[in-house]
């Protein structure tokens, strides 16, 4: 009997078109026998005396099978019997299935008692059970309702599933069930029988009808059906509902009764299989398996099973378990283990059905339409036409697929069917083709969180006159039509909905059958978990057969993508499918949620695009799949690693930068990149975006991505933080291509119902209107939804049938369907594309995963702010006219804060949208500082301090100097320097003489390299951080080497850009740019061993090489006279031997390596001779020339011991003498070749003073020579003299600086001009004190081998490092200010301004204790190099590396800079000026009168001080003698103001701080020391506390985030009640309310942690070298102070392991420490662990 509660549309239940055609149904299946009146059923000696009923087609048939009947049953019918003449209500309660209403529809039968049957569910109201208004012609009328009904009609009314209910709904019924009455809403009363019937024998029946009293019929029976709860999910039963039935227990049938029953219907199997099959079932019913956690066997399903093993007896009984019982879906590893032992003890676990079988009967299926194969099996079929197997183009026949179809044949001959599969797998694929092969129409109905019973059954609608109408459910319609109703998602919907299914179970036409959908149950979820529920319980396991769609075999996948997408690359396809399997066969949950990306049809999806773009990474497309942008770390490493093993290459193309990414349309073709496409000819041009958008390579690059998908008919799916132009990139693709577009913008609040139609009223009928969605489905535009993750992902998954299969079923009735067919319809036009935008998930977006939910039925792209190349050119479009350092600082900036919100250090994910606001601002107001611009962004977090600060660090870091002031300048103090004067002369002798002219011979040999060997340059980050935070000095930047502490600098130098450092133990060499991101290192440690038989020292230095050798340098260590070529970019070494007696022989011992020669030095070349790509080596009485490009060594021979050399020019040396420091110019040919005898000439140069004329003068020792000249400018500067002349600027310790004029190239004598020293820096001692001492270890010893002196040319300047004891500290310091602790001071000598500078380099962090060595490198502790952009370079010898910028001019432009960026605000006070015409003229001038008030005044003529006037002195007027402020005017309080606050009121806020510091210390017993003790620890981790908490904040606000509560009488109308509205109903409205637990959902309770720390003797032991101890403290401070005031959502202990024990308990579950005094007892107990471990293992 089909049992669906339909509800007729007319008040009189007549005239319904589908009762008849039920009736008719029911008549020719069941050909109803005639009744007689007077007939008696007879239940043993119970009995009952039928009568006839008035609606036959309301009683049930074809339930009763009277030779059939277990004697339980008719046990039952007897009770029921009993109960019916006693007039009472029953209550039938018993585990789920159809037995106890098959019972009573089995007792109605036998009675012929007409029956009313209501499924109750969450959504049923007092209007379902007792009255509901409908309107006919224009007024409303009550229409009584199944309560009603049978009461007055005599009838039996079933209400099934009591617990569904939501409480105080049944209620309504109590007064009916028990003195039979009722008040209804259209006035009338009913009553019982007895007191109606005596109130007739009193009154008439017509005044009783006045008075509106109806009887209630004494045939009138209520039956209820109910799970016993708690057992069960629901509500349990209300105490006053609970007494008013009597209860009886219908618990499965007994054991041979069932066996009995299993018997008849399975002939043909062997009893003892049936035995086992019902054994198993017994079991997994017990009262053991329900304490294990294992959910009841479906009993009932038993005999549909056996009905298919009986017509398949070769079948597995596992097989048909796994149908009944899908244990492995359903339960966690030990239920499975659990079930399995079952099985073993009931020899169910053999026997598998051969595949050949299942093939063989899927070809059978499609023979006929009741398909016979030799074992008769019948199959119901539609009315379509069938089609054989693998017919379908669109469908790959896998083997595993082909097993699927077979079993799912059988269960279909016997039941509904659920298939079970992965998100992506394929369900609805095989879904559609096992419909078309049997020729079945398809209902497909999508289901949804909030979907309530009655939209499965049916919907209300008005009728054009306005009358109200039921207009039945695909659900129905299917049921009556004999479709196929495909329900999909039914793991989404709630079970109390699902369970009106159990109403349709026998079918209404033969041929109907459900075939639902579902993701497998997550085992232990909660109802409202956002990873999924545990939605397949013992309820749903009666209702269908379960299959289970497998993920299939890799080659089977294989086979499916080639037939699908043939062009696909193979090697790439099978790449693609190795990844994919082996993330899908890993046990890793991580790999797991990954492998979820990439399923079947995100497979499809790649390959399609793969076959299209053969040239495309395949690691481009699964990071574009997987999301891998916005992925954890771990997930991303994870996924990384997994590319790598299966030989996938992630490695970015290297024409990215070089190729053309702009966007053109020409004749009517768009080109992006190197993809085109027609442009649309759009009818509604107004709705094609146009949008501001300045073409960048980043956003041009995801278009054109973005333009590949969309030609393969690819929906698009932009996910990306807020603000990075996922609008703009989608406006401006949609204007390019010319495509209108409808825009719907999802919240919090939006339903399914808005989502597709807005419904209204108008004139008393409901009309609706199309949403953007189905506009844009009708008309062929592009429906942008924006926003996708702030809906709920339940109401956003009615997309994916949309997209999938191209049809949904709206609110009024219509389908949109992909092709004509049918009426109704909306045809999608081929046109319509969705275009998606959504934030990234996870925190701190709080929006719903719509990525997880719905990501694999779109192409994903990623959107991420562009890199900061691209974002500067944008910037620069946005503002023209702001300056480029500026909007460098801004990109560097916000790119830092990005990353920092990648990490998790701050939450806020900074986007382009803010710094293009703050750009668009600077370009109006330019005048208006970066530094106050930039807080309209980080106001927001000015309230935050921990926020506060690390927003303040980072933007000093990149040189925004934000609360910065402009008077906080803080350069050097200048002192003047002596007066120039020319002190002598240089001649060089070029004269015959053989004495003043030698010839020094030359040699040239090919220079023989070994090698090369390759070495790992290592990346590190450079933490570049601008020096000009707070205050404008000097220094620019700094920035850290990754060295360790005992290692030594011994070299710095540069070339262009680059800075090189060279360190000695262990020898390494270190690359990076003045404003590089990286620091490139190569350790040389297998080249240079530490030690050799002893201590060994080595040093070394550097001479970059220029072009074409960029990159490429070469290094010298001294005590081996090893020479080496590195290349810095391949990491290749090769040595080169300078002679071949230099080779040692191969490997006779370990010191061969070095050689005994005399130690040689580097002398890099200069750097206007970088071309030449030549550098020098200096020998005792030799030159070596290396010519590192061609290849060949120029040996050079000297009649002289050699001290030093100055490469003054290209041919022209400077040489020193070793023992007489007396200086020779040596010329050498241009250009050395081989065939050239290349003869060098050697000219001595003699010095002579000026005061002797010719003759002996104390004989300078340059430290450094310049090897260019001096601007004709900067000379006329230093020497106060119009000059134009070759030149050479020269420093020695006994002058600040030399300029020698005519040098090198003049013949006659050059004058040589000194600043004189007052004290000559080689006879100042050189013994430090103090700090340095203590530093350094004592005195130094021997002369240091680096000079750290450079000249400027382009500044005039000579700049050099002293250490502090050369410096004259009491002129540069004031009297009562002590010097800074510094590593040296640059001594910067300005020969334009005549001034000298000393200015601090602060000291080291950290020092080598190797210090005999330091001092051998350097006099001071730093090391000092020029940079080819001006300034210098130093390096400490901690590895500290610092910019300097010294020239005057520069610094005066840096200065200016750095104001423009503080800003003009100088705490003047702001005025208010308002113009106005006032339409007077002005007469002659006046002070005007004195207001002895001050009162204000605007306008007038007459006071002095006013504003606005004119004549009058004042302010704003005009014609007045001059300006005049009265102080009228507010203007705002300015920084200056703060500032201002008197020291006295910042005094006692401070002292009022301490007396309550104070106070709460005494208030827990803490002792100030104990609080300092505990702060240690805390301040170490309060930016990691706060980080913490703000999780922790959000997933509370997300978990009590809440949900609308429907059927409410007061809140917002809710518009799938508008109708009900119209009606006149009460419960029409919605509101926002925590929604309560799923009845029988797990009890949420806190998560349990538990923190393992390590307190073993070795925390403490090695506590001094790596700080271990100090950070496991600081991190269990860090989790008690995050989890404090979260006790109820997290419960944690705290236990430390070592070598005496596993368990040792610091903190318990249920004592964790309130405040700082409890938290630092912890510390310390674990402290005093720790020391107590140590001494035990010390042996004390």
């Amino acid at each position: 009997w089909p049992t669906v509660e339909l509800h007729p549309s007319d008040p009189d239940n007549r005239d319904f078109a589908w009762r008849k055609k039920l009736l008719y149904f029911t008549l020719l299946m069941y050909r109803l026998p005639p009744l007689f009146a007077g007939d008696t059923v007879k239940i043993g000696e119970i009995s009952y005396k039928l009568k006839t009923p008035r609606n036959p087609e309301l009683v049930p048939v074809n339930t009763v099978f009277s030779d059939s009947l277990p004697q339980t049953v008719v046990q039952h019918l007897r009770w029921i019997m009993q109960k019916d003449l006693l007039g009472q209500d029953v209550f039938l309660i018993g585990p789920p299935g159809p037995l106890r209403r098959s019972i009573a529809m089995q007792y109605l039968e036998l009675t012929k008692r007409e029956v009313e049957y209501v499924a109750l569910s969450r959504d049923t109201t007092e209007t379902d059970l007792k009255q509901r208004r409908e309107i006919r012609s224009g007024t409303a009328f009550y229409i009584d309702q199944c309560a009603v009904r049978a009461a007055t009609q005599g009838r039996v009314l079933v209400l099934e599933g009591l617990e569904k209910a939501e409480r105080n709904v049944l209620p309504v019924l109590n007064n009916l069930l028990e003195n039979r009455e009722m008040q209804l809403e259209d006035g009338r009363f009913l009553m019982s029988y007895q007191r109606y019937d005596k109130l007739l024998q009193e009154h008439t029946k017509e005044e009783l009808d006045s008075w509106k009293i109806v009887r209630v019929s004494e045939d009138f029976r209520v039956i209820a059906l109910g799970l016993p709860v708690p057992k069960y999910k629901g509500n349990p039963l209300d105490p006053p509902l609970r007494s008013r039935f009597q209860a009886r227990d219908v618990y499965y049938l007994p054991f041979k009764d069932q066996l009995e029953l299993l018997y008849t219907v399975g002939p043909n199997i062997a009893a003892e299989r049936v035995s086992q099959l019902l054994s198993l079932a017994t079991t997994l019913c017990s009262q053991e398996s329900s304490n294990l956690g294992l959910p009841d066997f479906p009993v009932d399903n038993l005999l549909p099973a056996l009905h298919v093993l009986n017509t398949l007896p070769m079948l597995s009984s596992q097989q048909l378990v796994q149908r009944l019982y899908p244990y492995n879906s359903i339960l966690g590893k030990d239920g499975r283990t659990a079930v399995e032992g079952v099985l073993i003890c009931e020899s169910l676990s053999k026997g598998i059905l051969p595949h050949s079988f299942y093939r063989t009967m899927t070809l059978l299926v499609a023979l006929s339409r009741l398909v016979v194969v030799p074992t008769k099996l019948q199959v119901p079929a539609g009315i379509k036409e069938l089609h054989p197997p693998n017919s379908s183009p669109t469908f790959i026949s896998t083997p595993s697929h082909s097993q699927l179809m077979a079993e799912m044949m059988q269960s279909h001959m016997v039941k509904d069917i659920c298939l079970i599969g992965a998100k992506g797998c394929g369900k609805s694929v095989i879904a559609r083709e096992f419909a078309e092969m049997l020729g079945y129409s398809i209902e497909p109905v999508m289901l949804y969180q909030d979907m309530t019973a009655r939209d499965l059954l049916q919907q209300r609608c008005t009728l054009p006159n306005g009358d109200t109408a039921w207009r039945p459910s695909p659900l129905v319609t299917a049921a009556i039509e004999g479709k196929l109703l495909v329900l999909d998602g039914i793991h989404r919907v709630n079970l109390g909905t699902l369970a009106v299914l159990s109403r349709s179970i026998f079918p209404i036409h033969p041929s109907f059958r459900v075939l639902a959908l579902a993701e497998p149950p997550v085992v232990g979820a909660s109802t409202n978990s956002s990873r999924g529920q545990q939605w397949l319980g013992p309820e749903l396991l009666t209702m269908f057969l379960y299959h289970t769609v497998s993920p299939m075999a890799r080659a089977e996948e294989m086979k499916l993508i080639q037939g699908l997408t043939p062009n696909v690359p193979k090697e790439a396809a099978e790449q693609l499918l190795h990844l994919t399997h082996s993330l899908r066969k890993t046990n890793d949950a991580t790999a797991q949620s990954l492998a979820s990306s990439l399923s079947t049809r995100q497979l499809l999806r790649i390959c399609r695009r793969l076959s299209q773009y053969p040239e495309e990474s395949i690691a481009h497309a699964v990071n574009k799949a997987c999301l891998s942008r916005f992925l954890p770390s771990l997930a991303r490493a994870s996924l990384d690693k997994s590319l790598a093993n299966c030989s996938i290459p992630d490695t970015p193309d290297p024409a990215e930068h070089t190729r053309d990414f702009s966007c053109s349309v020409k004749d009517g073709v768009l080109t992006i990149g190197s993809v085109s496409a027609p442009v649309y000819d759009a009818n509604e041009k107004m709705k094609v975006p146009d949008v501001l958008f300045y073409d960048n390579l980043q956003h041009m690059m995801v278009m054109e991505d973005m333009l590949k998908d969309f030609l393969l008919g690819e929906h698009l799916l932009l996910v990306g933080n807020q603000g990075v132009g996922k609008n703009k990139i989608v406006d401006r693709f949609l204007h390019l291509l010319n495509r209108p577009r409808e825009y719907l913008q999802l919240h919090r609040d939006t339903t399914v119902q808005t989502l597709t139609l807005q419904p209204s009223v108008r004139d008393g009928i409901i009309m609706y209107e199309d949403s953007p969605l189905v506009k844009a489905v009708k008309l062929g535009h592009i429906l942008v939804i924006d926003e996708a993750d702030k809906a709920p992902t339940n109401v956003t998954c009615i997309l994916k049938a949309l997209v999938e299969s191209g049809e949904m079923i709206l609110a009024d009735g219509r389908r949109i369907i992909s092709a004509e067919g049918r009426p109704n319809t909306i045809v999608m036009h081929p046109d319509f594309r969705m275009l998606v935008l959504a934030n990234r998930p996870g925190f701190p977006f709080l929006g719903n995963d719509f990525f997880g939910a719905l990501g694999d039925i779109f192409s994903c792209h990623a959107v991420d702010n562009p890199k900061p190349q691209a974002e500067l050119a944008m910037l620069k479009q946005y503002g023209p006219n702001v300056p480029d350092a500026t909007l460098q600082k801004l990109v560097a900036a916000f790119g830092e804060l990005r990353s920092m919100a990648d990490q998790g250090t701050i939450t806020y994910p900074y986007s382009t949208r803010e710094v293009v606001n703050i750009v668009k601002h600077l370009q109006k107001f330019p005048d208006e500082g970066l530094a106050n611009v930039v807080r309209n962004v980080f106001d927001f977090d000015s309230y935050n301090k921990d926020m506060r600060e690390v927003l303040i660090e980072a933007l000093h870091k990149h040189g925004i100097p934000i609360g910065a002031k402009p008077s906080s300048v803080k350069l050097a103090k200048e002192l003047p320097l002596p007066e120039v004067k020319m002190t002598g002369y240089w001649t060089v002798n070029q004269g015959g003489n053989a004495r003043r002219k030698l010839l020094c011979p030359s040699e040239t040999r090919p220079i023989d390299i070994k090698g090369p060997v390759f070495l790992r340059v290592q990346s590190y980050p450079c933490n570049r951080q601008e020096s000009r935070a707070l205050s404008f000095s000097e220094e620019k930047a700094h920035w850290q080497i990754p060295m360790n502490e005992v290692n030594i600098i011994c070299d710095v130098t540069t070339k262009d850009d680059v800075v090189y450092v060279a360190t000695c133990n262990p020898v390494c060499l270190y690359s990076m740019k003045e404003r590089g991101e990286t620091i490139q290192c190569m350790e040389l440690y297998d080249v240079f061993p530490r030690t050799i038989s002893g201590v060994w020292q080595p040093f070394v230095t550097v001479a970059p090489l220029g072009s074409p050798l960029d990159g490429q340098v070469v290094l010298h260590e001294e005590q081996s006279n090893t020479v080496l070529h590195l290349d810095m970019v391949t990491g290749a070494v090769r040595r080169l031997m300078l002679s071949p007696d230099t080779d040692p022989p191969a490997a006779t011992k370990a010191s061969s390596w070095w050689s005994s020669k005399e130690p040689q030095c580097l002398t890099a070349q200069a750097q206007s001779f970088a071309g030449s790509n030549w550098c020098v080596c200096v020998c005792s009485n030799q030159l070596e020339v290396l010519d590192v490009l061609e290849g060949r060594v120029h040996s050079i021979s000297l009649p002289i011991n050699l001290k030093s050399v100055f490469l003054v020019a290209e041919d022209r040396w400077l040489l020193l003498e070793s023992n007489t420091n007396k200086k020779f110019l040596l010329t050498k040919p241009m250009h050395m070749n081989a065939e050239d005898s290349g003869v060098c000439q050697l000219h001595s140069i003699s010095e002579d003073s000026v005061s002797t004329g010719h003759g002996a003068t104390e004989v300078s020792v340059p430290q450094m020579l310049s090897c260019e000249q001096l601007p004709n400018e900067n000379l006329s500067a230093a020497l106060d003299q119009n000059i134009v002349s070759p030149n050479r600027i020269l420093a020695d310790t006994g002058s600040f600086a030399r300029v020698v004029v005519g040098f090198p190239d003049l013949v006659s004598p050059n004058e040589v001009y000194s600043f004189k020293r007052p004290v000559d820096l080689s006879v100042m001692k050189s013994a430090e004190t103090g700090a340095h001492m203590f530093l350094r270890g004592g005195l130094r010893s021997g002369a240091a081998k680096q000079e750290n002196c450079v000249s400027l040319l382009s500044a005039n300047q000579v700049v050099r490092a002293l250490p502090p004891n050369k410096v004259p500290l009491k002129e540069v310091y004031p009297k009562d200010v002590t010097p800074p602790m510094t590593a040296a001071y640059l001594e910067v000598t300005d020969l334009n301004s005549k001034k000298v500078k000393y200015i601090p380099v602060p000291r080291s962090m950290m020092v080598s204790p190797y210090t005999s060595w330091l001092s051998k490198v350097s006099e001071s502790d730093v090391l000092i190099a020029a940079l080819g952009s001006g300034g210098v370079v130093t390096v400490d010898m901690g590895g500290y590396v610092r910019l300097w910028e010294t020239g005057l001019d520069t610094l005066q432009r840096s200065l200016m800079e750095w104001r423009n960026m503080i800003g003009t605000e100088d705490g003047r006070p702001l005025q208010i000026t308002i113009q106005r015409d006032s339409g007077l003229d002005v007469s002659a001038p006046k002070h005007g009168k004195f207001d002895p008030n001050n009162a204000p005044h605007v306008g007038g003529n007459q006071w002095a001080g006013g504003t606005g006037g004119r004549d009058t002195a004042g302010l704003g007027g005009k014609g007045g003698p001059y300006r005049l402020d009265a102080g009228h005017k507010v203007y705002q309080v300015s920084q200056a103001e703060k500032d201002a606050v008197p020291e006295e009121v910042r005094r006692a806020a401070r002292e009022m701080g301490e007396k309550a510091f104070k106070e709460r210390l005494k208030e827990i017993d803490m002792s100030e020391y104990d609080a300092a003790t505990y702060e240690r620890f805390s301040n170490a981790v309060r930016r990691q506390v706060q980080s913490l908490r703000i999780i922790l904040d959000s997933l509370q606000a997300k978990g009590k985030e809440r949900q609308w509560l429907k059927n409410q009488a007061l809140g917002e109308l809710d518009d799938a009640k508008i109708i009900d509205g119209l009606t006149g109903e009460k419960a029409i409205y919605k509101r926002r309310g925590e929604l309560d637990p799923e009845p029988g959902s797990p009890q949420q309770k806190p998560k349990r942690l538990r923190v393992l720390a390590d307190v073993s003797g070795s925390m403490y032991r090695f506590n001094g070298v790596d700080g271990r101890l100090e950070r496991s403290m600081e991190a269990v401070c860090m989790v008690m102070e995050a989890l404090e005031s979260y006790e109820h959502k997290f419960k944690y202990d705290i236990i430390g392991h070592s070598g005496d024990g596993y368990d040792i308990e610091l903190v318990r579950v249920d004592k964790v420490p309130k405040n700082n005094k409890q938290r630092l007892k912890v510390l310390k107990v674990n402290i005093h662990n720790q020391s107590t471990l140590l001494l035990l293992c010390l042996g004390l």
